[in-house]
């Protein structure tokens, strides 16, 4: 499980962070292809854990068990499986759970979920779970200790416990850059977010964010609550500015003005802005790891199916010397019964060679959504679409222009 990593990694006192990669399923057939190899490069660095998100009810929901199932098999990771409690009854609930369990996946992301897509309010379903610390109850009473289980943490509150907007003065079509709860909203959503710990949540992923200061605030108040399971920093890098902007409008995410000042003059030059969320995304971890009062031993990184700022940071964290692979084989080891302990002989195939031509053509895709719109992108698509970019409160109608 990846609880039992975490501890070990945390009882070696090593001196560098782990990391792990979320990805999501892509829209088209050929970004499903593209993203399985792009999924085996990225864990060919050596991940603690991937995860796979889940949107119930849309076309993709199946997809996201293919593909978890698919990287635990052949890629030989760890794989942390997203279930919410959307559209979905207990019964379904269990079903999902038995298929994971009979495919070997021993982790679980218990969410609430979102609102389908086109609903503004979330409702629990009919013998359904009304919250993740319902689910989390219930996967510890049906399986025991056979999954590991995860939980959402939001450094800022939870968005549906947001109460006031206020527009950035640097720039009136910026996002939002201060979300403001009261101090009771706050206090209630960790109690909350104790409530999953204390229901058998073994570690908290949390949502991404870009105000350090909050982020360090969130868990010196998880900890005064009593709240002692590792917490994992969701690190988003930022690809292009307009896409930013919008993305952090949706998701109420506040973004400090000195980011908004060093950003505005690169707005029109995509390649810019990577380098210097690259910059910003390095010095925030190196800031979280050495802080040793917030106790921060891994990053998880929301990846948007795309590798080069990832796999940037990650080098110059000196955590990955280049993109070829630390497998003693040329293949990835199955984690399905042991098998890749042992494993000795299977046909080569040719995209393991780490000089290959898809390595060397690695970022064709880099900009999926601006520059080319490439349907066999992994990433290709409107990002409003995902998890977390959908809204769950009310918005106007300029809101998402």
């Amino acid at each position: 499980k990846i609880i039992d990593k975490i501890n070990e990694h945390n009882s070696k006192n090593v001196k560098e962070p782990f990391f792990s990669f979320e990805f999501f399923p892509p829209k088209t057939l050929p970004g499903v292809e593209n993203l399985y190899t792009r999924i085996e490069r990225m864990t060919s660095l050596g991940p603690l854990f991937i995860d796979i998100t889940w949107a119930a009810g849309s076309p993709t929901e199946k997809l996201s068990r293919t593909i978890a199932d698919y990287a635990h098999k052949y890629l030989g990771v760890e794989v942390l499986l997203h279930v919410t409690c959307t559209n979905l009854s207990k019964n379904d609930i269990k079903e999902i759970l038995e298929t994971a369990k009979s495919i070997g996946i021993r982790n679980i992301l218990a969410l609430r979920g979102d609102p389908p897509k086109g609903v503004l309010k979330w409702a629990a379903s009919s013998d359904g779970f009304n919250n993740a610390t319902e689910l989390v109850k219930y996967i510890r009473s049906e399986f025991g200790d056979y999954f590991g289980i995860a939980v959402a943490g939001f450094p800022e509150g939870h968005p549906d416990m947001m109460k006031t907007l206020s527009e950035s003065s640097s720039d009136k079509k910026s996002n939002i850059s201060s979300l403001l709860n009261s101090c009771e909203d706050y206090n209630q959503y960790t109690m909350h977010l104790k409530e999953k710990v204390d229901a058998g949540a073994d570690f908290i992923l949390t949502q991404f964010f870009y105000d350090i200061d909050k982020f360090i605030k969130f868990v010196q108040r998880c900890r005064e609550m009593g709240i002692t399971c590792p917490i994992i920093p969701g690190i988003m890098p930022i690809h292009t500015y307009s896409l930013f902007q919008k993305m952090t409008k949706l998701c109420r995410t506040s973004v400090p003005d000195d980011i908004w000042a060093e950003l505005a003059p690169l707005r029109d030059n995509d390649e810019a802005v990577q380098q210097f969320s690259i910059r910003f995304c390095l010095d925030m971890i190196i800031q979280l790891f050495h802080n040793t009062d917030l106790g921060i031993q891994g990053f998880h990184f929301y990846t948007l199916n795309l590798e080069n700022s990832v796999i940037s940071i990650l080098r110059e964290l000196l955590l990955v010397d280049s993109a070829s692979t630390r497998k003693p084989l040329p293949w990835r080891g199955s984690r399905c019964d042991n098998k890749g302990i042992s494993e000795d002989v299977r046909p080569i195939n040719w995209s393991n060679r780490p000089k290959s031509y898809m390595e060397r053509t690695a970022i064709w895709d880099e900009f999926p959504n601006g520059r080319w719109g490439d349907g066999r992108s992994p990433a290709f698509g409107e990002l409003n679409d995902l998890h977390f970019f959908r809204p769950t409160v009310n918005y106007s109608k300029e809101d998402f222009l």
